[in-house]
């Protein structure tokens, strides 16, 4: 996941940009410089009418709502506006936003390679495989791991069936994504905030779709489904139709208005699956009444909670499949550590203990989320990976870069995930210069990859739950392909039943022996150390396996 994009980043809430039914723009009221910008939460079974009368009361002015899940954008110029709002009987709670600092250049879990003291040139096992369909799936060894090379002769997926990408936008300009990209369906509800994300590209601060400023939800949507078209490389279901919901920040924070929002379009059109490789910031576990936390935010933790869990219950009885990574801060779920990180926006962190019955980790704890784990290319659960029986559902490839201890496959760049990234993103990190070529030393860890007509596609290794993910909702989306009913305009398919046939599908995976496993071999403290719990059908690593896209075509429902 990142933020880990966290997955592994950083970020509440850009106003809408968008105006659908029970969504309402922000076009007509933006905030003022002095104002400060608020997510407010209405209590369960409060009209929006008798929520706005309240947000009005507290002294604030609605900028836009989503009244499926009863959540407005609110602007307000009064210091209290917040314990006015939370003292309302008809609001749950409100959250400010306020910009502390920005995102480091480099992701140390999902860029970890590139943070390394000592750079690896890339060989082994990845380099024997046979001719593939493009260039560069010959690195692909996540998709030969989930047997999805083979899965794609019986079912490559069907253009009618859709996948979000819940992030931070979606790079149409690569050839590769280009064929499969919805520009009707596509949305961004993630305003940029220059405090944190840097100056506006854009009036407005509005980023077009099809563009992406962070390069994470390209790397994600290659995987799921970049084209099978001779060049680059492709995704695990081909031939779907990739949407960018953009509901994450440039600098990588995901607030609860843009997710929320997203979620809500993604059942409004309809969408087959949505994966989220994220955590709703700024609270790495929003709990319901920490001692830890201050009253105020005891409250917009809650807000937090209700929000996301009507907003992904919305979007599952709208037939949508919702997958998520379990997050790259290699900790049981059922049993989390004290959380140091929280907030991460708004505030300094300080240490929250994190009671396991009254806090969750959004959005893969919330209901009806497939959680997946990361594994790297021997199998071995990846030590930065959550894991854990309570929350669990599958493991998939997320890449390893220090797996394989011992022989010549130990901290190569190709233990990892290779995928689509924005040219101009490679550029701020230093690995493609000013004319679109890769730097000296880069050569093994970005891919450049020209059509005959000048368009070039970029190509780059990361690694975390937030790779895993994508090759689960790949799958999830060859199954609706496979098996889906015909409806007004596309396919579909109950996610329950896509459910069902993804874990019993999955390929059974015991615990390793010791149950015990260290990672000290690997550079890692006794804090990595992670226990397997459970059995072969189902345990606290790889939960009823890992995912496999043949078995899943193949296997009669």
């Amino acid at each position: 996941m990142s933020k880990r994009f966290t997955a592994g980043a950083v970020a509440s809430a850009a106003a809408l940009a968008l105006t659908v039914t029970g969504v309402m723009g922000p076009a007509n009221a933006e905030p003022t410089a002095e104002n400060r910008e608020f997510t407010v939460v209405a209590e369960s079974g409060v009209s929006a009418d008798a929520a706005i009368a309240a947000i009005t009361a507290a002294g604030g002015t609605v900028l836009s709502r989503t009244d499926e899940v009863g959540l407005f954008q609110v602007t307000s110029a009064r210091a209290d506006f917040a314990s006015r709002a939370t003292a309302s009987a008809a609001l749950l709670g409100a959250a400010a936003k306020k910009a502390i600092g920005s995102k480091p250049k480099l992701d140390r879990v999902e860029q970890e390679h590139l943070l390394a003291q000592a750079k690896a040139k890339a060989k082994g096992a990845q380099a024997r495989r046979g001719k593939k369909m493009d260039p560069l799936d010959d690195k692909l060894w996540g998709l030969d791991m989930i047997r999805a090379d083979r899965a794609r002769k019986v079912e490559p997926g069907d253009r009618r069936v859709t996948v979000g990408v819940l992030d931070t936008g979606l790079d149409a300009s690569n050839p590769d994504l280009a064929p499969n990209f919805s520009w009707s369906l596509s949305r961004n509800f993630a305003r940029d905030i220059p405090e944190v994300d840097g100056e506006c590209e854009v009036a407005g601060c509005l980023d077009p779709v099809g563009t992406d400023d962070g390069g994470h939800g390209t790397h994600v949507a290659g995987t799921i489904g970049a084209a099978a078209n001779g060049f680059g490389l492709s995704g695990v279901a081909p031939n779907v139709t990739l949407v960018e919901l953009k509901a994450g920040q440039d600098s990588g924070y995901f607030f609860l208005d843009p997710v929320v929002n997203g979620l809500v379009h993604a059942g409004r059109v309809g969408l087959d699956v949505v994966n989220m490789s994220f955590y709703v910031d700024p609270w790495l576990y929003n709990c319901t009444a920490n001692p830890a936390d201050s009253p105020q935010a005891q409250a917009e933790q809650r807000a937090t909670i209700a929000a996301m869990k009507r907003a992904l219950e919305f979007a599952h009885r709208k037939g949508v499949t919702l997958v998520g990574s379990l997050g790259n801060n290699h900790e049981d779920l059922a049993a989390p550590r004290t959380d140091i990180s929280s907030p991460d926006y708004g505030s300094d962190p300080y240490p929250r203990p994190i009671d396991n019955a009254s806090c969750w980790d959004l959005p893969v704890e919330g209901p009806h989320v497939i959680g997946v784990s990361s594994v790297g290319p021997s199998g071995k659960k990846a030590d930065y990976s959550n894991y854990g029986t309570e929350q669990i559902s599958v493991a998939a490839p997320g890449g390893w870069f220090r797996d394989g201890f011992g022989t010549d496959t130990y901290l190569l760049d190709s233990n990892m995930i290779l995928s689509s990234y924005p040219k101009h993103v490679l550029q701020e990190e230093g690995s493609v210069d000013e004319n679109g070529n890769i730097v000296a030393g880069f050569e093994e860890t970005v891919f450049k990859q020209c059509k005959a007509n000048g368009d070039c596609g970029y190509y780059t290794y990361l690694q975390g739950t937030s790779m895993a993910s994508p090759h689960v909702s790949g799958v999830a989306a060859l199954i609706v392909s496979k098996y889906g009913k015909v409806t007004r305009g596309g396919l579909g398919m109950a996610p329950a039943k896509v459910e069902r046939q993804l874990y019993r599908t999955a390929a059974e995976h015991a615990c390793p022996e010791p149950r015990l496993q260290t990672y000290t071999n690997e550079g890692r403290s006794a804090e990595f150390n992670a226990y397997c719990a459970g059995d072969s059908t189902f345990n606290g690593f790889y939960g009823y396996g890992i995912i496999d896209a043949y078995a899943a075509v193949t296997t009669r429902m």
